[in-house]
């Protein structure tokens, strides 16, 4: 393999991709061939670097100098003063990372210093589309152990004794589900990989796709020859084209280095992978549902049991895991069941991987030990809200989950423990919010996006959530009665006992959360109408301050409707009938005398 002095690693994540990173690539590979240093230095386009709110990122080594939010007129720049003349670029470096005296490495940088990377090990390490890349990290280093010194009920053992849980619902034991998928009776056994990541605000499996697809693959074939399949599918959805586009190049590569196909490694081992492209339905990511979109059939949810291990995919038994499970996999083989214990709490092992989006500083991906609790990741990792503003809650498990407010920030999060709140860990979205957000309104955008997303196919979910969004809908307009609250969770009781599949059941947490800990905002809303967050625009009220008013008539010429009056040196008001709550008056005062309430 060439060696090179420098290292240019530029994230092609979907995030930096969107902002002009590949433009920003091909800047340094012609600015580079410029200077004569093509023979010198490499330009490798990874995955995500995890820090999103700080992208594009180019990272340059062996000086791991962090450069940040640059752009393709940096480039020029760069190549003089860093790989030329040896002279970091400080202006463009994260601020973080520069001390009077030294700059940083990126893991004495708050954001990634009490994070513990298994399944992102790679991401932003190695160049995704090249295997003899993720090889040098001891790729397929697990999958040969695996194939000539463990036989498949080692292999499931192994994975047992980790104490790792499913990364993409209610955290079954991966060991077990492993060890059913075994034991049942099937002359041909298949092996699916759930990469359709629906949650809003989620983007962790993307991630992981993205950055280090070798390790799905690599993780499904072990999986593979431990239960017995011998063909597995991957369903991800077609709005990833990144990810699926590495995929297939994986898949290709695996295939001619004789790590995926027939007697893989010289073994009697044989097993294939395929891609299968989802249309972004949610109930898909429902293990029943996503098996039934694989056979080319309408994806829809069936009772259990029988559960996929026993008749899964064709009637066969099949064995279904996300790719945050599968991202663990080798990790644990390679490095032992206790290695990963050690990590986590009790009950839930290892560490998990947030999406940390919403009302925080430092949008991107975490991943900590399992017991972290929400204040370290809020505060110390995701640098708190903007503009100073209070933290409120936080959604985990999106549309399945619950919101978990202010005064729980220092309950560990685990699987148990996120249950206990009324929410759920899912795939991993954490969707913070502050003050200004109304949590009915919260509540209402979760409900709007199951209503819409439903299969239809059972009653209580077809029927019951949309009854539930039109209950909180007339509440977020001022139409709220009195009883509304009951109904609510009269409605909700009866959709948990009775929807068909997971995603049903769990549809009514978002209302069922923030009526627990949030209930005084509800009741505002219906016995007040009155929105204390200032966000339902019917319940809005603007005021213009006497006391602060100067009676410059900013605020009228910029009023759409003529709501707006006043005299000279008089305080102006605002005609309330007339107003159309756009909020320009307030937007526009130069003296904050408007306030919204």
């Amino acid at each position: 393999m060439k060696m090179y002095r420098s290292h240019v690693m530029i994230c092609r994540g979907t995030g930096c991709s969107s902002s002009n990173s590949e433009q920003i690539a091909k800047n340094f590979e012609e600015q580079i061939k410029m200077h004569g240093l093509d023979e010198e230095v490499i330009v490798e386009r990874t995955g995500c670097f995890g820090l999103c709110a700080l992208g594009p990122i180019v990272i340059i080594y062996p000086e791991a100098s962090f450069y940040s939010l640059v752009k393709p007129e940096d480039i020029e720049e760069i190549v003089k003063e860093h790989l030329v003349k040896g002279r970091v670029v400080k202006r463009l470096l994260y601020a973080e990372t520069v001390a009077e005296d030294r700059i940083k490495s990126i893991n004495e940088v708050n954001f990634y210093k009490k994070q513990h990377r298994v399944a992102l090990r790679n991401c932003g390490v190695i160049n995704p589309e090249n295997i003899d890349e993720y090889i040098a990290f001891d790729g397929y280093k697990a999958l040969s152990r695996c194939l000539t010194e463990l036989k498949p009920e080692e292999v499931i053992d192994i994975v047992k004794r980790s104490g790792l849980r499913g990364r993409g619902g209610a955290g079954f034991s991966t060991g077990m589900k492993w060890e059913f998928t075994a034991k049942a009776q099937g002359d041909i056994k298949y092996v699916c990989c759930n990469a359709d990541e629906g949650d809003p605000g989620a983007f962790m499996d993307r991630s992981v796709l993205e950055g280090d697809p070798h390790s799905v693959l690599e993780a499904m074939t072990i999986a593979g020859y431990a239960v017995g399949g011998s063909q597995g599918y991957i369903y991800v959805r077609a709005e990833y084209p990144i990810a699926v586009k590495r995929l297939g190049i994986a898949i290709n590569q695996a295939r001619a280095y004789g790590l995926l196909g027939k007697n893989i490694l010289g073994t009697d081992f044989s097993f294939d992978i395929e891609l299968r492209l989802g249309a972004g339905a949610f109930v898909c990511g429902e293990e029943t549902a996503l098996l039934a979109s694989i056979e080319g059939q309408r994806g829809m949810p069936r009772p259990r049991p029988p559960f996929p291990a026993v008749k899964g995919l064709f009637g066969k038994p099949t064995l279904l895991n996300n790719v945050e499970t599968y991202a663990n996999i080798c990790q644990i083989i390679n490095n032992g069941p206790e290695w990963f214990a050690s990590m986590g709490t009790e009950k839930s092992k290892g560490t998990k991987v947030f999406a940390l989006g919403g009302k925080i500083n430092h949008t991107g991906l975490v991943e900590v030990p399992m017991g972290t609790t929400m204040r370290e990741i809020i505060y110390e990792i995701g640098g708190g809200c903007p503009n100073g503003k209070a933290f409120k809650a936080a959604q985990t498990g999106g549309p399945s989950g619950g919101c978990i407010p202010g005064e729980k920030l220092d309950v560990p999060i685990d699987y148990d423990n996120l249950t206990a709140l009324g929410s759920m860990m899912g795939s991993g979205g954490l969707i913070v919010m502050d003050e200004d957000n109304c949590m009915v309104d919260i509540a209402k955008f979760f409900l709007e996006f199951t209503v819409d997303e439903s299969c239809g196919k059972c009653t209580p979910c077809r029927e019951g959530t949309k009854r539930m969004y039109e209950i909180l809908d007339r509440i977020t307009k001022g139409k709220g009665e009195e009883g509304d609250i009951a109904k609510l969770e009269t409605l909700a009781k009866n959709i948990k006992n009775s929807a068909l599949c997971a995603l049903g059941q769990t549809a009514p947490n978002p209302v069922l959360s923030t009526l627990r800990y949030f209930r005084d905002e509800y009741e505002a809303h219906i016995r007040e109408k009155r929105c204390p967050a200032g966000v339902c625009q019917a319940l809005l009220q603007y005021r213009i301050s006497e006391e602060k008013c100067k009676a410059c008539g900013i605020c009228a010429k910029q009023c759409p409707v003529s709501a707006i009056s006043g005299k000279p040196k008089t305080p102006y008001v605002i005609d309330q009938e007339k107003c159309i709550k756009c909020g320009a008056c307030m937007e526009k005062c130069p003296f904050k005398a408007i306030s919204r309430g």
